[in-house]
């Protein structure tokens, strides 16, 4: 681990510890709001890319008012996809403020965040607000529903996405892959070590 990842990883946990997160990571703000779906299924699809395939391109309308192409990073970012189930659940509501308080971790591998669900706008514009507003694109993928979700084989049989990570480099390859369980947050280490592996 050299000492850049591992500073970054500090200054990431020192920031998310000073955060109040309680009730598993829930803003406080945000906690009575929050529905509790109880435990599903862990993974609820078949993946149809793979680590080594180009990435299906797609353009999504962000919260921003943007409409956001994926290819239109090629050659100058890499990207993280974060696809997430649903607006306003638990796991969702703690795993993409972490991420909005370690932006800086991936701006120091040239990485921009690009948040997916398959919520309509105003759902999605309503729990960014309440979760104190994020400084990445959240889009939505709501209509055609879960297009893009199923393209990259996330989309879940109750018509949310799962979990998932996917890291793709500059030149558009996916670098790496995570269907977590949807049940738990993915670790922001692992992550990070995967984008400082495009150095």
């Amino acid at each position: 681990m050299n000492a850049a990842f591992s500073s970054g990883m500090v200054v990431a946990t020192m920031a998310l510890a000073s955060c109040d997160l309680s009730s598993n990571g829930v803003p406080p703000d945000l906690k009575a709001s929050v529905y509790r779906p109880g435990n599903q299924k862990p993974v609820d699809s078949v993946l149809k890319v793979r680590v080594g395939d180009k990435a299906p391109d797609f353009t999504l309308p962000s919260v921003s008012g943007k409409k956001v192409t994926l290819s239109s990073y090629r050659g100058r970012r890499n990207v993280v996809l974060t696809f997430v189930p649903a607006a306003y659940t638990p796991v969702c509501s703690a795993q993409w403020p972490g991420y909005n308080i370690s932006l800086g971790l991936f701006e120091s591998h040239d990485a921009t965040l690009l948040g997916i669900t398959t919520d309509n706008l105003p759902s999605l514009h309503a729990w960014t607000v309440a979760m104190g507003g994020l400084d990445f694109e959240a889009l939505s993928d709501f209509w055609p529903h879960g297009k893009v979700a199923s393209r990259y084989g996330l989309l879940r049989s109750d018509g949310t996405t799962e979990r998932a990570l996917v890291v793709i480099d500059k030149q558009g390859v996916i670098r790496y892959i995570d269907v977590h369980d949807i049940n738990q947050r993915p670790p922001l280490e692992d992550l990070i070590g995967e984008l400082s592996k495009l150095d």
